[in-house]
């Protein structure tokens, strides 16, 4: 286990940071695995959003959870990522 989730594992034992945490896991995700898939194709944001039609500063601001994208945004770069977007209630 690394340092963060460590530190993490130790702070959600505070029922306000579980809850504030929990809350924006779904975001933290997607910024994630955006990040992480972009990277593993060796592109810029400029390069997805020239595969996606996805305006570079929209991928930026995903990339940053600055903003929730659309499903169909989401599909976009997924298909451009060549990947396939899948939703799941778990």
């Amino acid at each position: 286990m690394d340092d963060f989730e460590k530190l993490l594992q130790e702070s959600l034992q505070d029922p306000e940071f579980k809850k504030e945490w929990e809350a924006g896991q779904t975001e933290y995700e997607i910024m994630r695995m955006l990040v992480k898939a972009r990277n593993e194709r060796n592109l810029t944001q400029k390069e997805l959003s020239e595969l996606s039609g996805i305006r570079q500063s929209n991928i930026s601001r995903i990339e940053r959870g600055v903003c929730a994208p659309s499903i169909n945004t989401l599909k976009a770069i997924a298909n451009a990522l060549g990947k396939k977007l899948k939703i799941e209630f778990v």
